[in-house]
């Protein structure tokens, strides 16, 4: 058995390789639809995609705009020249024996996200997709020419969970900036981990993950590489520098070929595409961008923290573009910004446990009339258990609060002329209870209260309620 008491004297570097798919309405260099999942096999496909002798590349202006974008968002360097470079490999998946990428000149340079730095970020197209059944293989092209964005981060992450968390922050800003799904299920986000580990600061050999899709293997491939490397080092043994893969099924990983090098690819500049001078194109301008650039997931947290609501909150809520767009209708649709933590306790809470227990889609919702319901309860027009009663009929229904809780009995009561009788009612019918209360049960009360709700169906204001019950009793 190999003694592994020695692991924390390795130091663990990670760094992360992320291609996501571009939502453009067409493909990187010609204009056939955008479309990798289409059901009918090779149905988006023309001569450039299948690379057909002849056929000429056209950049997409539009995917070069996202990437910008994206660029822009975390920090980053733009680049004034660019230019795109063929990557050599033969595979059927990729019919001109080439990959159309970016080498020498990416169009993002530098940045920051989520506290990691990040090396640089350029577009590519997409291979097609090779499906193996039966002892058949066939090949499916929609997918092919694709606009993919590749970020690669500096080995900055130290430990699994932080990769996770760097790879969750990047699909939060490519959804919330609109420029992709990021779905890791349906490949159109996919992350590669490059683990090492050393005694030194000097890094150790470095071994690249595949065939990831989904956080929480992006963690376990991490750990189990650690893990592996320290045994290999520990037992005398060396490591080679390789791509392998992960087994979901057994949560380990294998080894798929030898790590290849930049040389291995021949990467020379491709001579049919124009190259790239970005000063040349004012939309393409730091100005410009900064000022059509949309809000990122950091700027939604500073502005949420500002009105006040907390951390854990303001998560659930940017976690989700539709859970996003309804809050903030219904944060801009209230009368007295003082009721917003109001507004965020229910919705993170009772709102979205509605959807849930219920299958209720927010889309169907109206966040106007959920504002008015919390702005009732603000005002003291409503208590919160009436309120929380109503929020089916009131923000999936899009029934009117006020005339709702008019036509049902439920505005608060908050006059002692109006409870008097129910508090003389109350203490008539529960004798036994009074003299509890008045032996020193503090218990006998909140029965009391309880009953009076209950007959004023919520509507009674407590704290009017309890004072009056008192006064009467004594």
């Amino acid at each position: 058995m190999i003694n592994l008491s020695g692991m924390n004297a390795y130091k663990t570097t990670v760094g992360l390789e992320v291609h996501a798919e571009l939502k453009t309405k067409s493909k990187m260099f010609c204009g056939c639809k955008n479309d990798p999942h289409a059901s009918k096999p090779n149905a988006n496909i023309c001569p450039v995609c299948m690379a057909h002798p002849g056929t000429l590349p056209v950049v997409n202006k539009e995917a070069v705009h996202f990437l910008m974008q994206v660029g822009t968002a975390i920090g980053g360097t733009l680049a004034d020249y660019s230019e795109f470079d063929r990557k050599n490999y033969f595979y059927p998946d990729i019919p001109k024996a080439y990959q159309i990428s970016q080498y020498a000149f990416p169009f993002v340079s530098g940045g920051e996200l989520g506290g990691v730095a990040i090396t640089r970020i350029h577009l590519e197209e997409d291979t097609a997709r090779s499906q193996h059944e039966d002892g058949t293989s066939v090949v499916d092209f929609n997918r092919a020419g694709v606009p993919l964005m590749e970020l690669v981060t500096e080995p900055v992450i130290h430990d699994p969970e932080s990769a996770g968390v760097f790879a969750r922050e990047l699909q939060l800003l490519l959804r919330t900036l609109g420029v992709s799904d990021a779905n890791m299920e349906k490949g159109e986000m996919r992350v590669e981990v490059n683990v090492s580990v050393s005694k030194t600061d000097e890094l150790g050999t470095k071994v690249e993950v595949k065939n990831i899709n989904s956080f929480k293997a992006a963690e376990a491939a991490v750990a189990f590489e650690v893990k592996r490397h320290i045994e290999v080092l520990e037992s005398g043994g060396s490591l080679i520098q390789e791509t392998r893969g992960w087994d979901e099924n057994k949560s380990t990983t294998f080894s798929q070929r030898v790590k290849e090098s930049a040389d291995d690819y021949r990467y020379f500049p491709d001579p049919d595409i124009p190259k790239f001078k970005r000063s040349e194109i004012p939309e393409f301008s730091n100005a410009r961008l900064s000022e059509i650039l949309a809000e990122t997931p950091d700027s939604k947290r500073s502005s949420y923290r500002d009105l006040g609501l907390a951390s854990d909150q303001i998560e659930i809520i940017i976690s989700d573009l539709e859970r996003d767009a309804f809050f903030s209708a219904a944060a801009n649709s209230l009368e007295d910004t003082k009721n917003i933590t109001t507004l965020g306790n229910y919705f993170t809470s009772d709102v979205l446990g509605l959807c849930d227990a219920e299958n209720l889609n927010l889309e169907d919702g109206s966040p106007e009339t959920f504002a008015q319901l919390v702005g009732l309860v603000g005002n003291g027009d409503l208590n919160s258990r009436v309120a929380k009663d109503l929020l089916k009929e009131v923000v999936f229904e899009g029934k009117e609060p006020m005339k709702l809780a008019e036509e049902m009995g439920l505005l608060q009561k908050n006059s002692e002329d109006d409870l008097i009788p129910v508090v003389q009612a109350l203490i008539a019918e529960n004798t036994a209870v009074v003299e509890e209360y008045k032996a020193g049960k503090e218990s006998a009360l909140q029965f009391l209260v309880g009953q009076g709700m209950k007959a004023t169906r919520g509507s009674a204001n407590p704290g009017v309620l309890i004072a009056l019950i008192k006064k009467n009793i004594s």
